[in-house]
């Protein structure tokens, strides 16, 4: 199995286009890694490729990557597109593959119903890209030798579907997580969780590879960076650091660990941050655009 991660960072990206912080600013000057937002690619037999999550990026991702140009006239390697939230920087990229070239959707009934509330997204003609319909803790196909199961992890409605009051650790169909498995390997792709429970913990055992949030080092960062008003836990994201953040929570899992889903005002992005290096000292690694992972 072949895991690309096609974009390392939050919604925004790196740079957000509107953001004057350090980051974004050393991005900017080429003195940081520029990062497109949250997407990865997997692939059993290197024909074939299934992406996670359509990042508005996708375009130039794709671009970026011989793997998944077309190999004739009208083509792609594309087999399926795997949708883990109703999130706006997971669904607008679907919109770019729009030109009338068959792969196949999957989501949850829940996740399927955002996008059928949102006529926009009637521009994915229904003629050729079948709209899969998956239930929880059921594997299916996502292409040959490649399987998939869905599982729930806690989280909160897209922002665009918030209400008055906002649950920001609910656990339904909403916002999952998937396992991956192929030739024997097991690959967890969660980029969006609120916290670890522990019967999130142990389904992660039997893991080689786990790609997670790592939205934030800690909860009030976007506040005291003053480039928001909301916590981690506010926007549904648990912190890398802290006793209950995902550094110690997932202490117990000895597979290889990544964060992905990577907000552009993190200090782990800078390669000399004690932040980074932190990480690094636990076993973990910090996704960047283009990684490639082997299994």
């Amino acid at each position: 199995m072949k895991c690309l991660v096609l974009g390392a960072a939050a919604g925004g990206g790196l740079p957000q286009w509107n953001c004057g912080c350090p980051n974004c600013i050393d991005a900017r000057a080429g003195r940081l890694a520029p990062s497109g937002q949250s997407s990865l690619a997997v692939s059993a037999n290197g024909s074939q490729w299934s992406i996670l999550n359509a990042s508005p990026d996708i375009r130039s991702q794709m671009q970026d990557l011989p793997a998944l140009h077309p190999r004739s006239l009208r083509d792609t390697p594309v087999a399926s597109v795997l949708v883990t939230n109703g999130d706006i920087d997971h669904i607008a990229g679907l919109l770019s593959l729009r030109e009338q070239t068959p792969f196949t959707l999957f989501a949850t009934h829940e996740i399927h119903s955002v996008l059928d509330e949102n006529r926009i997204f009637d521009a994915v003609s229904r003629d050729k890209v079948t709209r899969n319909h998956i239930a929880l803790d059921t594997p299916f196909p996502l292409h040959e030798g490649l399987e998939a199961t869905l599982f729930a992890v806690p989280g909160k409605v897209p922002l665009f579907m918030e209400g008055e009051v906002v649950e920001t650790d609910l656990v339904g169909e909403q916002t999952v997580g998937v396992r991956l498995t192929a030739n024997g390997k097991v690959v967890y792709y969660i980029p969006g969780c609120a916290h670890v429970p522990d019967d999130l913990l142990a389904r992660l055992q039997d893991a080689d590879q786990l790609f997670f949030d790592g939205t934030l080092w800690d909860d009030d960062e976007m506040i005291r960076s003053g480039t928001g008003q909301k916590t981690g836990r506010r926007m549904g994201h648990i912190s890398m650091s802290g006793p209950d953040g995902s550094i110690a929570r997932l202490s117990p899992i000895h597979a290889r660990k990544t964060f992905i889903h990577i907000n552009n005002t993190n200090p782990v992005w800078r390669p000399d941050s004690p932040e980074r290096t932190h990480v690094l000292e636990h076993g973990w690694q910090i996704a960047s655009d283009g990684l490639e992972v082997d299994l």
